[in-house]
């Protein structure tokens, strides 16, 4: 079941993550202390590199899925779908794709379903991500994905929110379950693999929005098992199919990324 409504707290006071990110992606759907913690940050770790990073996989990746026929999104924890979004990308190539966002933070929710309305094929979930049950038993994931179809699942992001007292294994495995063969993950995950030093100031910096917790290969590689990696498999997401003429964003990702076909 979907959550109760809830009221929708001012939150102006205290940095949000989502409006961070739409922040760091040119959006205009944050406030003035969103816009003093990201100038802050970017003193200490260039996240806004990182978010630019990570929206860049985004759309190759949902390009890759449309390439492949998908014509169904769930992005999960998706926050406020700000520019360079799923149902834009998705929306170029067939307008008659099918999008549902999904976050649990009441204000982040009430932003994105006041951008979205009115717009046909698109819908936004209060719910959250570690209850698989309660997301696709929503209103609109029963409206508007065919989960007998396959479908593109979008964990971009979202899984370093997780601790691993949330089993973000079992959390994976409750969507994978249920998507059909043909199917694609789409995913994307913090690591301090490559540049401990700098993921280190991030997660100092992060404390303050959200906590966040890195994760090695092979700890990511338990989290894609049932999942057959479409080339070049788990790679940091800069590397993973990037484009000759995509811009510079000054410092190298400190995610991995993948797509995985669900057989």
């Amino acid at each position: 079941m979907q959550n109760s409504p809830r009221p929708v707290s001012d939150d102006r006071d205290r940095p949000n993550a989502a409006r961070l990110y739409d922040y760091y992606l040119g959006g205009a759907h944050n406030f003035a202390v969103d816009r003093e913690f990201a100038l802050r940050a970017v003193s200490e770790v260039p996240a806004d590199a990182m978010v630019q990073h990570g929206r860049a996989f985004l759309r190759r990746a949902v390009k890759l899925c449309l390439e492949r026929g998908i014509r169904q999104f769930l992005d999960l924890g998706s926050g406020i779908p700000t520019a360079g979004n799923v149902h834009e990308v998705a929306h170029e190539v067939d307008p008659d794709c099918r999008v549902v966002y999904v976050d649990n933070e009441p204000a982040t929710v009430a932003h994105a379903r006041a951008m979205l309305r009115g717009r046909e094929g698109v819908a936004m979930v209060e719910a959250d991500v570690r209850d698989p049950a309660a997301v696709l038993g929503s209103p609109e994931c029963r409206e508007l994905l065919d989960l007998t179809a396959p479908v593109a699942v979008l964990m971009v992001a979202i899984l370093p929110c997780l601790v691993t007292a949330d089993r973000p294994e079992r959390v994976v495995a409750g969507y994978r379950d249920v998507m059909a063969a043909g199917s694609l993950l789409v995913f994307t995950h913090l690591t301090a693999d490559f540049q401990p030093e700098v993921v280190d100031k991030l997660l100092g910096v992060a404390t303050d929005a959200h906590p966040l917790t890195p994760r090695t290969k092979a700890e990511v590689e338990v989290l894609l098992d049932g999942f057959e990696l479409l080339e070049p498999g788990l790679v940091l997401s800069s590397k993973w199919r990037r484009e000759g003429d995509e811009p510079e964003f000054g410092v190298e990702a400190v995610s991995y990324g993948a797509v995985g076909l669900r057989r």
